[in-house]
């Protein structure tokens, strides 16, 4: 497990998922992404080494579990822990706010917004 900075709750969880990539991951998870270039190819253009890395963080703090679906070569699929499935509320507050107080920013699709953890 992580070190934290501090007993903080919230200063707690941004050590955990206060990165950059970590919150948009659980995001594409949530929208039904799961194979490593499906999170690949999302808008934001996360790099690979980012991606592998942050892969492995969020499976090690158990945000996420990772499935074989093919022997040669080897691959996995990325599936939400109910730990990793706990963050969708605050991915949907997140998006909430946004809407309301960043202009341009899309709508995000109405079964994100009705998905329950």
């Amino acid at each position: 497990m992580k070190n934290f900075r501090s007993g903080c709750p919230i200063a707690s969880t941004m050590d955990l998922v206060g990165d950059k990539w970590t919150l948009v991951i659980v995001r594409d998870l949530v929208n039904g992404k799961s194979r490593y270039n499906e999170l690949l190819d999302g808008p934001e253009g996360i790099p690979t080494n980012i991606l592998a890395s942050r892969l492995k963080a969020m499976e090690a703090e158990g945000l996420i579990r990772r499935e074989p679906y093919q022997e040669k070569p080897r691959r996995h699929a990325y599936r939400l822990t109910e730990r990793g499935r706990g963050l969708l509320p605050v991915l949907q507050a997140i998006a909430r706010w946004g809407n309301a107080h960043i202009p341009d920013t899309w709508v995000p699709p109405a079964a994100f917004m009705r998905a329950r953890p």
